[in-house]
């Protein structure tokens, strides 16, 4: 088992819980993704067990912090929401680079590459706009809510791979975030399992047809990626604080996610190398 990806699973849950932050974010910081990618959608080969020592390890740390970082992230969003927002800001802006680095744009873009950037940031930006559908919440299934609670599991976790769209901010926008959440620190299990499954056959279905398109069009989905990663910070930026020790805090705030995904990223490249030698 790669029992050091219980680590990368805490991050990447601990982000996962947020709306406007993206798992798959997190695993490209990781230098993970295209692996998550690999092994989610080869879960059912012939290579199924080296796949699972790989996503079981990870799944396990997802776990714990979804489930420990809920009402932690619930708190500082609730006590602090400017400067935690700035943090998150931070995170994705600081990917940035990284982004820029792996796909070798000043080489490998052209005219087209540009414009499917500036169509995918344009897209993810304009869910800025876009209101919590008001439901209220659900704390007990009938066949019909266990049916609607599958499907929006699966959407958001085909918008958990993507890195740049948040799956929390597609149950978000579907109206069933606080169910979520709620299920999850009521341990209301027959909702989590109802949402859990429909996330696990979106993961599956969702992740081939990401390989397929890395494998056929890479520098394409990279110009996707570097749009929708863009985008992302208008949903997630939400103004300055009201007083000038608040927007201070922001500052501060914003560096340290930028110091987080350098830390992070230069912390995994010595593992591999590490691991290499």
């Amino acid at each position: 088992m790669e029992w050091k990806n219980i680590y990368r699973g805490i991050l990447i849950g601990m982000c996962d819980v947020v709306p406007g932050i993206s798992g798959g974010t997190v695993a490209f910081i990781l230098g993970i993704y295209e692996r998550l990618i690999n092994a989610i959608s080869g879960f059912f080969s012939k290579d199924w067990y080296k796949h699972l020592t790989f996503l079981l390890p990870l799944g396990m740390g997802m776990g714990i912090a979804i489930i420990s970082f809920s009402h932690v992230i619930e708190f500082l969003l609730r006590t602090y929401p400017e400067p935690t927002q700035f943090l998150f800001l931070g995170l994705v802006v600081g990917v940035l680079p990284l982004l820029v680095k792996e796909s070798n744009i000043k080489e490998t873009f052209k005219a087209r590459h540009y414009t499917l950037l500036v169509v995918s940031l344009l897209l993810l930006a304009s869910m800025a706009f876009l209101q919590e559908s008001t439901r209220p919440i659900i704390v007990a299934l009938d066949m019909n809510t266990a049916i609607i609670l599958f499907f929006a599991g699966a959407l958001a976790s085909t918008s958990m791979l993507l890195p740049g769209i948040s799956g929390s901010m597609v149950l978000l926008i579907l109206g069933f975030y606080t169910t979520a959440i709620t299920a999850i620190k009521d341990f209301n299990f027959p909702i989590i399992i109802v949402i859990g499954l429909g996330v696990a056959v979106g993961f599956i279905l969702s992740s081939k047809m990401i390989k397929y398109i890395l494998v056929k069009y890479p520098v394409m989905t990279y110009a996707a990626i570097i749009g929708l990663v863009t985008g992302s910070t208008a949903i997630i930026y939400n103004g300055f604080a009201e007083s000038f020790l608040g927007n201070v805090m922001c500052v501060i705030s914003f560096i340290f996610g930028l110091i987080i995904v350098q830390f992070i990223a230069n912390t995994n490249n010595r593992l591999v190398q590490k691991s290499r030698a």
